[in-house]
């Protein structure tokens, strides 16, 4: 999510309640479905897939019906396909999605850009990775509510290292509201949470400090591309779904980014036990 609030004339930190408010409704929400599981997480898993897509293409396809059902379904295949056929059927299910938002793409003779091209992946492929952590067995919720964990605690570390120190943009031409100090604070937040968490569960400290601070870098980076799109199509906010936030995807574009990472880690790790992978060193 965009880490760097909005400012006015009242000063820096005129955000920071309504930011706090709606951050204090949707974190229990969602760490009640991870932590419940079956048809609360799906839900939950399945609602968040849809309203991405819905965003994504109100952008990026001019509120196209076609390729909203696209997206669409090449979330819920995420989802649901990875639930009930494992991540081989996924895989393929998103890949087709994908080739035929190609074919959509040439039979328009290449209209639009090539962000056209992404949205498929973008909303289908972190929806694999959410289930291939969450249901892998007893580490599945821990897996999902470290990474939580991770941007959560870098976000707000972001937020005010940014705010209280300033300096040097990161990006500047994608993202001008981000600083180098903002960047140093969301690791320092992730590598703080981390070594609690490992050393609550028994797990390698230095492993989950380092995967960490690894992680907090894909976070802003994930940030960085949502804010590169919205600049190439200028939209300020990717809706206003959320109060403080904008859009669905400003507030999950880094924890999207992270979840695709640390699955792609866990599942290279230990094949078939993403989330064991992830955690286990």
């Amino acid at each position: 999510m965009s880490t760097e609030p909005q400012t006015t004339a009242n000063g820096k930190w005129t955000d920071l309640a309504l930011r706090s408010v709606s951050a204090i409704v949707l974190m229990p929400i969602a760490i009640y479905c991870v932590w419940a599981g079956g048809i609360w997480f799906q839900m939950f898993l399945g609602g968040l897939a849809v309203l991405i897509a819905y965003e994504w293409v109100q952008i990026v396809h001019r509120r196209s019906e076609r390729a909203l059902a696209l997206h669409v379904l090449a979330g819920l295949a995420g989802v649901f396909v990875t639930e009930t056929q494992g991540l081989d059927a996924a895989s393929a299910a998103v890949l087709i999605f994908w080739l035929i938002s190609v074919l959509m793409w040439l039979v328009r003779a290449g209209e639009g850009t090539i962000w056209s091209l992404l949205g498929v992946f973008y909303v289908g492929l972190p929806m694999i990775s959410f289930v291939l952590l969450r249901e892998d067995g007893a580490w599945g919720p821990w897996a999902i509510f470290w990474c939580f964990g991770v941007v959560w605690t870098a976000d707000i570390f972001a937020y005010f290292a940014g705010r209280a120190i300033g300096g040097p943009k990161l990006a500047p031409r994608l993202s001008p509201k981000k600083t180098w100090a903002g960047l140093v604070g969301a690791i320092l937040g992730a590598i703080i949470i981390s070594a609690i968490f490992a050393y609550s569960l028994g797990l390698n400290v230095v492993a989950l400090v380092g995967l960490a601070a690894l992680l907090t870098c894909v976070e802003q980076l994930g940030d960085i591309f949502e804010s590169a799109m919205k600049r190439r199509y200028g939209v300020k906010d990717s809706g206003d779904f959320i109060p403080g936030h904008g859009g669905v995807l400003d507030r999950v574009d880094g924890l999207l980014a992270v979840i695709f990472v640390a699955g792609f880690i866990g599942f290279s790790h230990r094949a078939g036990s993403a989330a064991t992978g992830l955690l286990n060193w």
